[in-house]
């Protein structure tokens, strides 16, 4: 093959494999390397090779590590028995090693130029061949692991491919994505050639590729569909504060803006609510509640409530609250099992009791007598202490 077929060749796998030209070229040198040990070179040598793109030349040389006396002993009793961790062939010492540089020190790497060969046998091809091979697919999960972890935290459309177990798994067009069962959605459906929206929760190295967890229920997915639906999320000038969901049945989030003229919660809904139909319609009809966010706990609490109309707000210690709502507004206040104020506590980050107005002024009435005996005791005691002093 000549110079020209040569870097055609290393053109090809780089757009094939879709992997950088370095890479390959990277590849293509530890396979002579490989190949060079395997005819001329001995057990133990670290060879290395370096392939001039431009020229087509290859420069051989061997790598030995200079030590001392103390690295050459992994622990105090081996070198109490003399046990040398050395090997002539990838270790010279540092006595030896001045004797070609001067001003070399334990740990520096010495090169030794090697004579180039042209020639390899038949094991030396097939074993730079496999180191080649190996090389180009370490590349390929490399690049395929990069590209998919810029993606973390991002919504990605794929079509379900097949299910096992349980699990789902999604093509994602150049690897495969995992839907594991705890990231599904309760009382969703999922069948193989389905193209759903999911959220990139997790990309991780494994010895088979990249391993690309997704999940229908991370309650980011909700605000991630927004910013793909609602320009003025995706450009900043509306900001989701936060976000509190029960995957499947109810989301509620708080959004708030710093530019005049723009409503919030306008801009989630859209005209006619076509924005938020589109993300509820993603979610396979899960209730959104938008409100608007407040740096005032109490006005944050009353909003976390919607649609339930608020009498009152007492804050308390330890971001504790009361909420006081009138006697129809009660049920629909703490919503279905508890859900309405069970995601309002989440949102806010406050522990919210919600009681209705008969229910509030039947506990101060209790409270009163009480009160009133708590002061008859404490105005006795005193009596009693001034009494004593006289």
């Amino acid at each position: 093959m000549d110079l020209k077929e040569f870097k055609s060749a290393i053109q090809q796998i780089s757009e094939e494999k879709d992997i950088p030209k370095e890479k390959v070229l990277n590849g293509i040198e530890h396979a002579l390397a490989a190949a060079y040990k395997k005819d001329y070179g001995k057990k133990g040598q670290k060879i290395k090779a370096e392939l001039e793109e431009k020229t087509g030349k290859v420069h051989f040389w061997r790598e030995k590590l200079v030590v001392d006396e103390g690295m050459v002993y992994e622990n105090q009793e081996d070198k109490e028995e003399g046990k040398k961790r050395f090997n002539p062939e990838r270790h010279i010492m540092l006595e030896e090693a001045k004797k070609e540089d001067p001003d070399v020190k334990p740990g520096d790497v010495i090169k030794t130029d090697l004579e180039t060969k042209k020639d390899y046998g038949r094991i030396a091809a097939q074993t730079a061949k496999q180191v080649i091979m190996q090389e180009v697919r370490e590349a390929e999960k490399e690049t395929l692991f990069e590209e998919y972890k810029e993606k973390e935290g991002d919504i990605i459309s794929a079509v379900i491919q097949r299910i096992e177990k349980g699990t789902v798994y999604l093509d994602l067009g150049k690897t495969i994505g995992v839907l594991p069962k705890d990231e599904q959605v309760d009382g969703e459906f999922y069948r193989p050639g389905q193209r759903m929206k999911s959220y990139v929760k997790k990309v991780e190295s494994s010895s088979k590729g990249p391993l690309i967890v997704l999940s229908r229920s991370y309650p980011k997915m909700v605000s991630k569909l927004f910013e793909l639906e609602v320009p003025e999320v995706s450009s900043g000038e509306v900001e989701i504060k936060a976000i509190a969901r029960e995957p499947g049945s109810r989301t509620k989030i708080a959004v708030t803006t710093d530019e005049e003229g723009i409503d919030p919660i306008g801009a989630m809904i859209g005209q006619k609510g076509t924005r938020v139909m589109a993300v509820i319609n993603e979610l396979g009809g899960e209730k959104i509640d938008v409100i608007e966010h407040s740096e005032d706990p109490k006005e944050f609490i009353e909003n976390s409530l919607s649609p339930a109309n608020i009498l009152e707000v007492k804050t308390q210690e330890k971001n504790e609250a009361l909420v006081i709502v009138p006697d129809d507004q009660l049920s629909l206040a703490i919503g279905k099992e508890g859900q309405n104020v069970r995601l309002a506590a989440k949102l806010t980050g406050w522990k919210i009791d919600v009681k209705s107005e008969k229910e509030a002024e039947d506990e101060i009435e209790k409270a009163e007598p009480k009160k009133e005996e708590e002061k008859e005791k404490a105005e006795e005691k005193q009596k009693e202490e001034e009494n004593k002093e006289e």
